[in-house]
Formats: structure tokens, C-alpha cells, sequence
């Protein structure tokens, strides 16, 4: 008999906590200031971007918002509100991107923010919009086409990024010139200091625009990353949200819209669309 009604405690307890624990996610999810319906409540999205990184999300000479994230957050406006205009934009450097999510102060973030397994640990990630790699860039006329052509030449890279790491790696025959900043690293290329420069392919197309005198032989080598807008840890209602209406802009070509709109006057002629956005499949 004793058995019987410790058996009975412990089912008794054991749903108990299985109610109070649905209670609390329902409450968690009604109390969610960025869920999809206290977002159209409010009636304005709140989108995190940079303001100094032409051309994915700077402000121009009018004070005015503008790149390729700024474009995307507009149509997720309008597809979420009706209006693109019902977007109020929060500028962030680097470091507070996450720090915004957790603190309610933006639904969502469109910061050029590239997908790692480290941040996936604190915010959620939904589908990529775009892709970055390592690119090599070098002069025209002694232009660089494959990674062996520096074997015992130099590279130059900035310390601390994913072109260090992979160089060093994979192909050890090459000399790493190492800079502490881009602006070193560049300076140091045009002073031919070195047969050529790695760095994210991204960055290099908008820079030889400038720079016609050089070009960036290897688009892509190593691992590709994927650059994704980021929600608040388990804001599910968001994450659906923005995944479906990706994958509908995705079908619509939306972004290959967006890339001549936005990073095709920045790159020139020589960077196809999808050197840089997620093409449909």
C-alpha cells in the first residue's frame, strides 16, 4: 500500500510540473515584445544595422539608411506591416548585436552578422541571404588565379581572421605578410609589398572597384560562410515568420533584385549575383 501511494505522489507531482511548465512558455510567449503579433500590434519592426558598412547597411550623406540589409528589412516590412516605411532602424557596431536581441531592444538583426556555431549558442538564426568566403585579390598584371602560384611568394592577411587560419593550414609553402588592420593590410598590397592579399571575398569586391588596377583572381576558397538574419533566442514565432517569407523572396528573385539595387554599383561588372547571394534552388 505505502508503494502504491508513493507512486500516486510522484505521478501527481510530476504532472504538476509538466502544467506549470506549459503555463510558463505560454506566458513567455504572450509576454514576447518581438513575436510576429506584438510586432504588428506595435506596428513597427525594429531591425538592428550598421551604419558605417557600405554597402550592406550605412548611412549616407542625408542621414538616410541605405545597403543590402536595409533593402531586405524594408521588404520585411512591408510583407510583415503593408509598409516598408514601418521599419525603425537601431545602428550597432559588431559587439552589440546580440546584446540588442537579448534586451528587447530590436526584433531583428541585419548586421551582416555571419553564422558560427558560437553564436548560435546565444541567438537563432534564420535562413542565409547571403554567403562570404576568402577571396584573393592581386594586381592585373600578375594576376593571381590559384593558391599554388604563391607557394614561397607572400600573402598578405590581417592577424586573427579566417584567411590567416586557413593559409597557415592548408598551404604552408606560402609566406603570410601579417597586418594588424585592413587599412595596413591594403596600404601594404598597393606598396607591393607582397604578390597578394586574402580577406572576405565580400570586402575585396567592393575594394577593387575602387582599386582598378587590381583584381580578385580566387573569389572563393576554403569554407563558405552564410550571412543570416538573427532573432532572440527561442522567438519562434519571428524565426517562422522571416524563414517563410525568405524562401517566398527567394523564388521571386528577390535578391538578385536587391544585389543590382544595392552591391552591384559597388562591385562592378566583373561580380556575378551569385558570387554573393543565396540563389534559389
Amino acid at each position: 500500500m505505502k508503494k502504491r501511494w508513493v507512486a500516486i505522489i510522484a505521478f501527481l507531482a510530476l504532472a504538476l510540473t509538466v502544467g506549470l511548465s506549459g503555463t510558463t512558455q505560454s506566458a513567455q510567449a504572450a509576454d514576447n515584445p518581438s513575436s510576429v503579433k506584438a510586432i504588428k500590434k506595435r506596428g513597427k519592426l525594429k531591425v538592428a544595422v550598421f551604419g558605417d558598412l557600405s554597402p550592406y547597411g550605412y548611412v549616407d550623406s542625408e542621414g538616410k539608411n541605405q545597403g543590402y540589409d536595409v533593402y531586405l528589412a524594408k521588404r520585411l516590412a512591408k510583407d510583415l506591416l503593408g509598409d516598408e516605411s514601418k521599419v525603425e532602424f537601431v545602428v550597432v557596431n559588431a559587439e552589440e548585436r546580440v546584446d540588442a536581441l537579448k534586451s528587447n531592444k530590436v526584433d531583428l538583426v541585419l548586421a551582416n552578422f555571419t553564422k558560427t556555431p558560437e553564436r548560435t549558442r546565444v541567438v537563432d538564426f534564420a535562413s542565409p541571404y547571403m554567403k562570404v568566403g576568402i577571396g584573393v585579390v592581386s594586381p592585373k598584371k600578375a594576376e593571381i588565379t590559384k593558391a599554388k602560384q604563391l607557394n614561397d611568394k607572400k600573402l598578405i592577411v590581417t592577424k586573427g581572421t579566417t584567411a590567416e587560419t586557413y593559409f597557415t593550414k592548408k598551404y604552408p609553402k606560402i609566406n603570410l605578410e601579417k597586418y594588424e588592420s585592413k587599412s595596413q593590410q591594403f596600404q601594404a598590397l598597393t606598396d607591393g609589398r607582397a604578390q597578394a592579399l586574402a580577406d572576405d571575398n565580400t570586402y575585396l569586391y567592393a575594394w577593387v572597384k575602387e582599386n582598378p588596377d587590381y583584381k580578385v583572381g580566387i573569389k572563393e576558397i576554403g569554407e563558405v560562410s552564410t550571412i543570416n538574419p538573427a532573432v532572440k533566442k527561442g522567438n519562434k514565432s519571428l524565426l517562422k515568420w522571416v524563414n517563410n517569407d525568405l524562401k517566398k523572396l527567394n523564388q521571386a528573385d528577390f535578391f538578385e533584385t536587391a544585389y543590382n539595387e544595392t552591391l552591384k554599383p559597388f562591385f562592378g561588372e566583373d561580380i556575378k549575383p551569385s558570387d554573393v547571394i543565396i540563389t534559389k534552388k
